[in-house]
């Protein structure tokens, strides 16, 4: 279902930096949620489900907010781990005139966001994501204030799968609340693929 159909439902390395930084020339915008009829950037309409379609007992709110620093999405619901639930989630398809986005050359992922407190994660999914419980994803940790999150790929780690990540097909990225029972209210200002040219600029790994 669409973010618009479902505001009618009730209720690592990376690298942190001011979400005011200016974006660097190699990035590719994926959404910064400006469009009016509810499509990325990118093209494609965000879309959101949660444990539900397997049993489970979580509630999603989403769609586009306006905030004091613009527009952004917001993601809203109650993370339950009943019949082996545990998850509500957003998800963009990177899948545009047939053709899997080629992130092969990209450092990774600028999540600019701001949260509750929890367990929130950035999945991919490739086409070796055959089954529905297998993906790629890497920790994005968020604060009350906007902030800039840098996640390389190389923070990706398989989950169900033994398949390595492919950059170059990547058909989805996901928002995902889980793993805990909490309130989730996560909100995303702006999606880009980040340049290789500017990795080095943020490579803090020893400083973790």
């Amino acid at each position: 279902m669409t973010l618009r159909s479902l505001l009618l439902l009730p209720l690592v390395s990376i690298v942190m930096a001011t979400a005011s930084e200016s974006a660097q020339a190699g990035d590719r915008l994926l959404d910064d949620f400006s469009r009016d009829d509810g499509r990325s950037t990118l093209g494609p309409a965000w879309s959101g489900f949660t444990d539900r379609v397997m049993g489970g007992r979580s509630g999603l709110q989403a769609g586009h907010v306006e905030t004091e620093e613009g527009p952004a999405l917001r993601m809203r619901g109650t993370v339950r781990l009943d019949n082996n639930g545990g998850f509500v989630q957003v998800r963009l398809p990177l899948v545009v005139d047939g053709e899997p986005l080629d992130a092969s050359g990209a450092a990774g992922f600028i999540v600019e966001a701001r949260g509750a407190p929890g367990p929130y994660y950035l999945h991919l999914r490739t086409p070796d994501s055959r089954r529905p419980w297998a993906y790629f994803r890497a920790p994005l940790p968020v604060t009350d204030q906007w902030q800039r999150i840098d996640v390389a790929l190389t923070d990706f780690e398989p989950v169900s799968t033994r398949a390595r990540l492919d950059a170059s097909r990547l058909i989805s990225i996901g928002l995902v609340a889980y793993g805990e029972e909490f309130e989730a209210d996560l909100e995303v200002r702006r999606l880009a693929l980040k340049g290789a040219a500017d990795s080095a600029d943020n490579d803090t790994a020893g400083d973790r």
